[in-house]
């Protein structure tokens, strides 16, 4: 494929796309999450790279598809970096929907300072209760 380049400049290619396949996945993700129409543009980008590399791979233009590859690999590694944001909040579409993460905090009380809602945690932890025993 990359018959006209010199060994360095594949060493180097290589080295590039390593750093890019490892920083998808050890580089700390983003802060906030992205939406999922805009991940889906870039995995459709990616994809849209791979199917020009392959043409061009059979026209026996091995160089420029090398580097279609490359570009391709480079977008689905920032996919894959992207899709690590925080949890994104629930939206119509259900956990993971469009929307940013909300901080959701409990309702403030007559003083302004959040309330508990007692009963209903007692529901849930014998509700809870009762699973844990037909488990065991």
């Amino acid at each position: 494929m990359f018959g006209g380049i010199s060994s360095g400049w594949k060493l180097a290619l290589t080295a590039g796309l390593m750093i890019a396949i490892l920083g998808s996945i050890c580089v700390r993700p983003p802060g906030r999450a992205v939406a999922r129409r805009e991940l889906r543009r870039v995995v459709l980008s990616a994809l849209l790279l791979y199917a020009v590399g392959a043409v061009a791979s059979m026209l026996h233009r091995g160089q420029l598809a090398g580097v279609v590859y490359a570009s391709g690999i480079c977008a689905c590694s920032l996919a894959v970096w992207l899709s690590r944001g925080s949890d994104r909040g629930d939206g119509p579409d259900g956990p993971g929907g469009d929307e940013p993460p909300e901080d959701e905090h409990p309702p403030p009380g007559p003083e302004g300072l959040p309330t508990f809602d007692w009963d209903e945690f007692d529901r849930e932890r014998a509700i809870w209760a009762l699973r844990q025993r037909a488990v065991h």
